[in-house]
């Protein structure tokens, strides 16, 4: 003879009535006695201050209409998550599945979300991602100032994303965030071996400053935009550099920069890409050119001094000339020039001067 079943159920607690594996009833606070003829009757009891049902028969719990008040029952398809808010705080960030919760003692709320909208935006952001569980279901990623993302979805642009902080659903498609500086760059095009017109082979280095004006266009015209940008740079000064001799490269570099620039602005246009400024840094010569040119340099100044020294001596024999044929025309003057020799040879020497009438030619001078 099989005896009665008895089951004491706390306050906190609910008991589960299957028969035969079918769910038959639930039972609440008490004592209760059960009667199995045919051993066909098993009794489940949970605890409801764990708010989450752990039970193997939850498909049947959720079909079951007794339980709609105690409960709370959520079934996520593939596209779906779920945020569950206990008591008014985030417990767990739900993927696809079946799952309950006991509501009786603990206030449950179950908040559904397509994944398919893939982006996830809401105010308490910060508080989502601070919970465990959303690292499982949730990808973020951080778009630094003075940048924007440039949003790809299975391969397909959708939007740029300003900077801040951009959370998307795990797989539920392929994401791919492309990160593009918006502030002005500054490439650095290093040294490269040009011939000019003349055969003479030098090392050029420029500076180009640009900036991103359309994102999007940037990231899609080559796989790596900022190579394609210096490369196009060295063939600008390698075709501006093969026009000119070596003279006139010297004496003209603005104007090389500035026709190298217009060739590379047209072009980065079409990479979504404002030239704002390129400039040659350097031009660096092979030793032994830089060894002619040195002595280029410094014949031509000889020669300028040269020049300079004789224009000076021949200015001054014109002075003197000029000065011989006014004093022979004007005896005055030379007796004031005698005059003017005799007040300074006077400062240096104990000096007699007898004058004649005939004047200080033929005077009789006495220097003691």
């Amino acid at each position: 003879m099989l005896l009665p079943i008895r089951k004491s159920i706390k306050y906190d607690e609910i008991g589960l009535v299957f028969r035969n594996g079918r769910f038959v009833k639930f039972v609440g606070e008490g004592k209760h006695w059960f009667f199995d003829f045919q051993n066909a009757l098993r009794v489940e009891v949970l605890c409801q201050r764990n708010p989450w049902i752990r039970s193997e028969d939850l498909d049947q719990l959720s079909k079951a209409a007794s339980l709609a008040d105690k409960a709370v029952f959520v079934d996520l398809k593939d596209s779906e998550r779920a945020f569950v808010w206990v008591d008014g705080r985030l417990d767990t960030v739900l993927g696809p599945g079946l799952y309950g919760l006991w509501n009786q003692l603990r206030k449950v709320e179950v908040e559904r979300c397509d994944a398919n909208e893939l982006r996830l935006v809401r105010k308490d952001l910060l508080t989502v991602l601070k919970n465990p569980s959303a690292q499982r279901f949730l990808e973020v990623t951080e778009v630094a100032e003075g940048k924007v993302g440039v949003l790809f979805v299975n391969g397909a642009y959708q939007e740029t994303l300003a900077s801040g902080k951009h959370v998307f659903w795990k797989d539920v498609a392929k994401v791919k965030i492309q990160l593009v500086e918006k502030r002005e760059q500054v490439l650095d095009v290093s040294g490269q071996d040009i011939m000019t017109q003349d055969k003479v082979t030098l090392r050029l280095n420029a500076v180009l400053a640009y900036r991103v004006v359309d994102e999007r266009k940037f990231v899609e015209s080559s796989q790596d935009s900022g190579q394609a940008l210096y490369r196009e740079t060295q063939l600008a000064l390698r075709s501006e550099v093969g026009t000119r001799n070596l003279d006139t490269l010297l004496s003209g570099k603005e104007d090389l920069a500035r026709n190298a620039k217009h060739y590379v602005a047209s072009v980065a246009n079409s990479f979504g890409v404002e030239v704002v400024s390129l400039g040659v840094r350097d031009v660096i010569l092979p030793g032994e050119m830089k060894t002619l040119l040195n002595q280029v340099i410094e014949a031509q100044k000889a020669s300028e001094a040269n020049g300079i020294k004789r224009r000076e001596e021949t200015a001054a024999m014109r002075s003197q000339l000029n000065t011989a044929k006014l004093m022979e025309s004007n005896p005055v003057l030379m007796k004031l020039r005698e005059l003017e020799v005799l007040e300074t040879v006077s400062k240096t020497s104990n000096l007699q001067v007898v004058l004649g009438e005939r004047g200080l030619c033929e005077s009789l001078t006495k220097l003691i």
